[in-house]
């Protein structure tokens, strides 16, 4: 199991369209084969920075949906509303 942690930076003044967005994808994500959970979150001391993380069962399902068609829709309407891109840091479990 993996957890993928997406950092993005929005663009002053569209945080509210970027949250009402991002809420409707996040309910595409859990519905990805191998997606167990998945939640927006932002930055309580910067309210440009926000935080997706999500919990896949493994790699190749995250990489199944990152490189999806319709991961591919959701970012390019998300892209508009970021300042650079996003960046993408995937954990595990130590043991």
């Amino acid at each position: 199991m993996i957890r993928v942690l997406i950092e993005r930076r929005i663009a002053q003044g569209l945080e509210h369209y970027y949250d009402c967005t991002v809420k409707r994808t996040i309910s595409q994500v859990v519905r990805a084969p191998g997606c167990i959970a998945g939640e927006s979150l932002k930055d309580k001391l910067d309210p440009g920075r926000r935080i997706i993380m999500s919990k896949w069962e493994s790699l190749e399902h995250w990489e199944s949906w990152l490189y999806s068609p319709e991961r591919k829709n959701v970012t390019s309407e998300l892209a508009p509303l970021l300042e650079g891109s996003e960046r993408i840091t995937i954990l595990e479990h130590t043991h």
